[in-house]
């Protein structure tokens, strides 16, 4: 039975070839990555440094103007403040941050707002987070990364050997690395959000090498009389398809949300996007690659190099 591919079965590319322009590439993101954290921080959201938040709409999108809102806005002296455009063209959010004060400080700049927009705007939702709640969610959120990444490093050492685990949380820590200084180069909403999809990111990244360090594995058992670099060339092409068809199906799901998913989940659905494209290209080019600066012991036999059945090479 014939079926489509789009990576034929006999794929023989040399990726390691291409290590150090990989390593080059990953530095220099990871460097940019570093210095826009240093210099530019991340843009927090609400979730973690505190303020207001209200979502409104217009109740008449004809009579609707953005810049009576804002001086509707401005005039409460409630400090800085900025509104953005919220899925529909009549909605909007509206943040203000952290009045000094009590929680009733906090409430009444709610409720002079509400009588300021109630002719013309009804609103939908209001939040408030202390900045005592935000630093926790933010101790929370660097502590579900750090816990998730220990966690998959001590599974990766379990299943294989401990050389193939340093490349991995290597592999791992670039990803996420990256994915936020993403969000601190184009100063994106850092929120409880990003953090979902930072964890999934790393899911999905680590999911992708040990699949090829599956084949690696076993290629080191199968392929006694063949150096580290062609059977690690040669698991990397007989597990690209797979690799392949995940991220494009993934992908597509993305991108969807990200056109058709509303401003709530553009930023994290971008997140996924990058975190997607940034992984693939780690598992195949970063932990691959590390591994060959490691001398890694092949194992015993399990079968004749010359045999290879066809469902091994999909």
């Amino acid at each position: 039975m014939k079926y489509l591919r789009l990576i034929p079965s006999d794929t023989n590319f040399n990726f390691l070839k291409f290590k150090k322009i990989a390593f080059v590439f990953s530095s220099l993101i990871i460097l940019g990555s570093l210095f826009s954290l240093l210099f530019n921080s991340l843009n927090y959201g609400i979730d973690f440094k505190g303020g207001i938040l209200l979502e409104l709409r217009s109740n008449n999108v004809a009579l609707f103007n953005i810049d009576d809102l804002r001086n509707k806005v401005s005039s409460l002296n409630a400090g800085e403040t900025s509104i953005q455009k919220f899925g529909k063209e009549t909605d909007f959010l509206v943040r203000i941050q952290k009045q000094d004060g009590d929680e009733k400080q906090q409430i009444k700049v709610i409720e002079n707002l509400k009588k300021l927009t109630k002719d013309n705007y009804s609103i939908r939702r209001s939040e408030f987070v202390g900045p005592v709640v935000g630093e926790e969610l933010k101790m929370a959120g660097l502590l579900a990364v750090s816990l998730a990444m220990l966690s998959i490093m001590l599974y990766i050492w379990f299943r294989f050997e401990w050389q193939f685990s340093i490349a991995a949380i290597i592999a791992l820590t670039h990803d996420v690395f990256s994915t936020i200084g993403l969000f601190s180069i184009l100063q994106l909403e850092f929120n409880l959000a990003t953090i979902a999809a930072i964890l999934t990111t790393a899911g999905y990244s680590i999911n992708d090498t040990v699949v090829i360090f599956d084949r690696v594995r076993e290629n080191l058992r199968r392929y006694k009389s063949k150096d580290h670099y062609f059977i690690y060339n040669k698991s990397i092409n007989e597990t690209l398809s797979r690799t392949v068809m995940t991220s494009i199906t993934t992908l597509i799901a993305l991108f969807i949300i990200f056109f058709f998913g509303g401003t709530v989940l553009s930023d994290f659905s971008l997140a996924m996007i990058w975190g997607v494209f940034i992984g693939t290209f780690s598992s195949i080019f970063v932990a691959v690659s590390l591994l060959t600066f490691f001398k890694i012991h092949k194992g015993e036999k399990i079968m004749d190099e010359t045999i290879v059945p066809e469902y091994e090479r999909d």
